[in-house]
């Protein structure tokens, strides 16, 4: 039984999620994928102080998303797929990776046994989705909004950081967003409604155009670009 759930960081893009429940780090990871996303994934300092907390005051150990393969060579990874293990934003407790149990410490910043130890744990919870299918951009629009919530919408550095992140796995060129131009009253809005406050353009972009939408580059330095609403690209989705 669930004893506790605690959700102190709400942005727009994901949310982290204390479980006051122990379980062996396998059965956690379970549960998060369940119920959430994955266990946690921590890309930046930022996010480490957010899980901190997030953890509102329980002073124990708590699972998170990483572990070892164990596959002889000591290399960490996070439970959630796509996404990188950096070291330069590692917070290992002091003498962590010990590794003393027989190669079996294999999870989080104090490298725990995962098999047979329980503790509470994190779950992240992403707000966002890449849709790996070729759509022109009223199809990924209608689709968004028919499985999700909306096309995604990016109102800061923070959330276009994010969003790249989602973007580099697409399986195209651009992606849609949920960014659109209108002829009749001359200037472009996001879908949700919000302002047009925060810009990422290319150089040259946007030359105002009808039937036109905004797109991000999934690889290089990820500016968006005004393209022909007809072109088919992978999209990505707020889910709410």
């Amino acid at each position: 039984m669930l004893s506790g759930q605690i959700c102190l960081i709400d942005c727009q893009l994901y949310e982290y999620h204390y479980i006051n429940e122990e379980k062996t780090w396998t059965d956690a990871q379970q549960y998060c994928r369940e119920k959430h996303t994955d266990l946690a994934t921590v890309s930046n300092m930022a996010d480490m102080k957010r899980l901190n907390r997030t953890r509102a005051g329980n002073k124990g150990e708590a699972w998170i998303g990483l572990y070892d393969q164990t596959d002889g060579i000591r290399t960490w990874y996070w439970s959630l797929p796509g996404l990188e293990f950096n070291e330069s934003e590692t917070k290992w407790h002091p003498g962590e990776p010990n590794d003393v149990n027989n190669g079996n410490e294999n999870c989080g910043w104090s490298s725990e046994e995962c098999k047979t130890r329980k503790n509470p744990f994190i779950c992240y919870e992403d707000k966002v989705i890449l849709i790996n299918e070729k759509m022109n951009w009223e199809d990924a629009l209608y689709y968004c909004r028919d499985h999700y919530h909306d096309l995604v919408t990016i109102t800061s550095l923070d959330e276009q950081r994010w969003i790249q992140e989602k973007a580099k796995n697409a399986s195209t060129d651009y992606v849609w967003m949920g960014l659109r131009y209108t002829c009749t009253l001359d200037f472009w809005f996001w879908v949700s409604d919000e302002v047009v406050r925060y810009k990422n353009w290319a150089s040259g972009e946007p030359v105002d155009d009808c039937d036109m939408s905004g797109a991000m580059e999934t690889g290089g330095e990820h500016k968006w670009r005004k393209m022909n609403d007809l072109e088919e690209f992978n999209f990505i989705c707020s889910k709410e």
